[in-house]
Order: C-alpha cells, then sequence, then structure tokens
C-alpha cells in the first residue's frame, strides 16, 4: 500500500491535533501492536527534525490514531513550509508502514 497524501495547515502557537481512521478496501485496518510516529522537517532530506508530533493509538481494533503538535512547540517553530510523514510500526522496527505524508505549512502568528 502506498503512502497517501494529506497537506497539514498549522497556525503557529496554537495546539494542532488531526484524528485519522486507517482503513484498506473499506475495512478498518487492524493497528493491535502497532505504534505510531510522525516528524516534520524543513526539507526532506534535513538532518534534523523541526518537530515530533505525539502519535496515540486511540481505537486499536478500529484503526483509529491521533497525530496532534501542543502550542508550544508550534510557537518555537519558524514560519513557512515543512514536510512530514506519518508510519506505524512494530516493536523494534519489525514492520514499519509510511501510512501518510505532504507537507506542512506554518501560518505565522501575530498575537503573541
Amino acid at each position: 500500500m502506498a503512502a497517501g497524501t494529506y497537506n497539514l495547515q498549522i497556525d503557529q502557537g496554537s495546539d494542532f491535533a488531526v484524528n485519522l481512521a486507517l482503513k484498506e478496501g473499506g475495512v478498518a485496518t487492524d493497528l493491535t501492536s502497532y505504534l505510531a510516529r510522525a516528524q516534520m522537517r524543513s526539507t526532506k532530506d534535513a538532518a534534523t527534525a523541526a518537530a515530533t508530533f505525539t502519535c496515540t493509538i486511540m481505537n486499536a481494533t478500529a484503526g483509529t490514531l491521533q497525530m496532534s503538535l501542543p502550542n508550544a512547540t508550534s510557537a518555537a517553530l519558524e514560519p513557512g513550509l515543512y514536510y512530514y510523514d506519518l508510519e506505524i510500526y512494530t516493536s523494534g522496527d519489525g514492520v514499519v508502514t509510511r501510512i501518510l505524508e505532504g507537507t506542512v505549512t506554518l501560518d505565522q502568528n501575530v498575537t503573541r
């Protein structure tokens, strides 16, 4: 299965969260014994991550997870364009699957 593309827009200094339901062929993907991870970088090949999302499996058998970024993290980032991807993986990276990728547009805040 190829990773889907979904571009994100995050307001600098705001909490961000997106809830996802993973399905293949209309059937929920069972995420039992999987974890999720996601990072954003200034370029796809940047050596260090600009930020790491918190990824939480909400309901493993329903295939739902949440990817979030707290306001303190988004406030510390420079506004602009970033790249991210989201992976699910098993213990010891036995199975790793990239499920989503895209750009992150971080919109500058005015109120400080």
